[in-house]
């Protein structure tokens, strides 16, 4: 495992410790600059990866967080930007220069100058570290540590990271500095067993979760969608909604995995249908993912624990992306996809 992926994917606890003293003092001065900005409303923004952290972010933390993909504001900016001032604009990437990224911006500039904006990104040379907004709604930047900026195809580190940078930045119940070395050292603690965890390559992988974890569900399906070159088709969806259509993909070439929750009250749903897909299907392998599951995670009790959730889903579709043969770093070898989303035609809006 020489990939850049596999490192990144093994960082991840080093980053995090590494990453708390500093991420507490900056996320202490962005929590007292947003507290003095009293933004009626967040809008948590991304493209792809980047957009499920707002996804996540906005399901786990409620209240005025409001998750609106890049790609959809740059396309039809009218889902938000008739809404009246009080505005904070988050926005997310590992890049922080994708077509959508930038266009955002020259957005914002254009038409709503009053957003205040947050602008998180992994990489300290892009537009989303250095472009500063022309007022009067005011502009700040939290830069990741560079180990977080993947060379890797797929978003790891950097989706993890970007999410409890965020997290910390918006909950003033969060302590970065004692929660990051205890969600490292639980980390630390599955990833050796994930490298080794029976997973034979299935056609079709699908992952299911309630609440926050539905956000990771769809997270943990594309990261195998892109290291499989979509070789592996994946599904994601909330546990109730599954039966409701989406179900019907399952067949006997299918691997099954059901994130638990952490509320024993919400995870009766989750063991129910991973039980249920169990009788209907006792040829499929079906996984439970948290504690005491089959992939056992040792949970910090914080809003910082779905990152745990997603590991496996980062493991797996490297293996299966070896096990296909292909070049785990760049599975579509130039071609369809790319590291980073450019060249995008954008079209000028008329207000």
């Amino acid at each position: 495992m020489n990939s850049f992926t596999a490192r990144e994917i093994d960082a991840q606890p080093a980053i995090w410790r590494e990453w708390a003293a500093p991420l507490a003092s900056q996320a202490g001065q962005i929590r007292d600059w947003i507290a003095s900005r009293d933004p009626r409303e967040v809008w948590l923004s991304g493209a792809g990866t980047s957009a499920y952290i707002g996804e996540v972010l906005a399901r786990q933390l409620g209240g005025n967080l409001r998750a609106l993909p890049t790609t959809d504001l740059v396309s039809v900016p009218k889902l938000a930007f008739d809404v009246p001032g009080g505005i904070l604009s988050i926005q997310f990437g590992r890049s922080g220069d994708s077509s959508e990224s930038i266009g955002l911006i020259d957005l914002l500039d254009a038409h709503r100058p009053d957003i205040d904006r947050l602008q998180i990104t992994c990489n300290a040379d892009s537009a989303l570290a250095r472009r500063q907004g022309p007022g009067p709604g005011q502009t700040r930047s939290l830069i990741l540590p560079g180990a977080t900026h993947d060379r890797g195809f797929a978003m790891t580190s950097s989706f993890t990271t970007l999410y409890l940078s965020a997290l910390a930045c918006l909950d003033a119940q969060f302590d970065a500095k004692d929660v990051l070395p205890r969600l490292a050292d639980a980390a630390q603690a599955v990833l050796p067993d994930l490298w080794q965890h029976p997973a034979p390559l299935p056609d079709r992988a699908i992952f299911l979760g309630s609440g926050a974890l539905t956000g990771i569900a769809r997270e943990s399906a594309l990261k195998v969608l892109e290291l499989t070159a979509g070789r592996t088709i994946t599904q994601w969806d909330s546990t109730l909604g599954f039966r409701h259509g989406p179900k019907a993909a399952v067949d006997d070439r299918t691997a099954v995995f059901v994130m638990i929750h952490p509320d024993p009250r919400v995870a009766r749903y989750d063991h129910d249908l991973a039980s249920e897909i169990r009788r209907q299907f006792p040829g499929i392998s079906v996984t439970t993912i948290g504690p005491g599951c089959d992939i056992p995670l040792s949970l910090t009790e914080t809003p910082a624990d779905p990152v745990l959730y997603v590991l496996p889903a980062q493991i797996l579709a490297h293996r299966w992306s070896e096990a296909l043969g292909l070049p785990v770093d760049d599975p579509f070898a130039g071609r369809n996809l790319t590291r980073v989303v450019s060249g995008v035609r954008l079209y000028e809006w008329q207000a």
